[in-house]
């Protein structure tokens, strides 16, 4: 039974390639749901360790193969480098108590988030259509990022409420990306995918003003980088086509 599966499994995958799209370039509007890897740099680096990252796209690439879309993407699980974070609140021992005089433990890692607009040229080659090749994009839009701290078991006053908004160097600003990959569409249902390499260029700034711990003013104006690979899956919203070719 299991060796029938793969056989058939087999037999599509090497029909994927037949002419049920025709060689013309097509207009499709498409949902696309990712994830990436990423590296700081810049005065990011400074601050933070690598990030997680996942999100979703709505995207159209046109007839004439232009690409042109919206995107979020949300940042979590980054280490936190930070100088001087919380260092009011550490004894001589290293560490953190809580509003009972107990040790605390306190989750400490870097969250945030993209919304950018997007435009780009799909180049038709290499694919076993001229609806996949080389994507090459760019976007502006908004990142926005800041250190997540929360205690794990008890309370912690100067970690609660406004106060959290004393250490959490909550920072945004404008954000430029650049994005080049490959962009594969299916000749039938199987697979629709990218997977690249992109760039962020982030000019922040501090929106809290004035650091609780370091107790002093935070308003310079900063060079936030982010660099990784992402890869993403792409539902497309047409059904159908006509006759001899499918879109999806």
């Amino acid at each position: 039974m299991i060796r029938s599966v793969l056989v058939f499994a087999c037999a599509l995958f090497l029909s994927s390639g037949q002419a049920q799209i025709k060689d013309t370039t097509v207009f499709t509007p498409h949902l696309s749901f990712h994830y990436a890897y990423q590296w700081p740099g810049g005065d990011m680096a400074d601050r933070f360790g690598e990030f997680s990252n996942i999100g979703a796209s709505f995207n159209i690439k046109d007839a004439h193969n232009f690409y042109y879309g919206v995107d979020f993407s949300y940042m979590f699980g980054a280490r936190v480098t930070e100088p001087g974070l919380m260092q009011n609140l550490y004894t001589e021992n290293g560490e953190i108590l809580d509003n009972q005089g107990q040790i605390s433990e306190v989750l400490v890692e870097g969250r945030g988030f993209t919304l950018t607009l997007n435009g780009g040229y799909l180049f038709n080659f290499p694919g076993p259509n001229p609806n996949s090749g080389l994507l090459v994009k760019g976007g502006i839009g908004l990142l926005q990022h800041r250190i997540r701290i929360e205690s794990q078991v008890n309370e912690i006053n100067q970690l609660e409420g406004d106060y959290e908004k004393g250490y959490d160097r909550m920072t945004n600003g404008l954000v430029l990306t650049q994005f080049l990959g490959y962009y594969y569409m299916s000749s039938s249902r199987l697979a629709n995918f990218y997977v690249g390499f992109e760039a962020y260029q982030g000019f922040t700034q501090s929106q809290r003003g004035f650091n609780f711990d370091t107790q002093q003013r935070d308003d310079e104006t900063r060079m936030d980088q982010l660099f990784g690979i992402r890869a993403g899956w792409i539902i497309h919203l047409r059904k159908r086509a006509p006759k001899d070719y499918y879109l999806y």
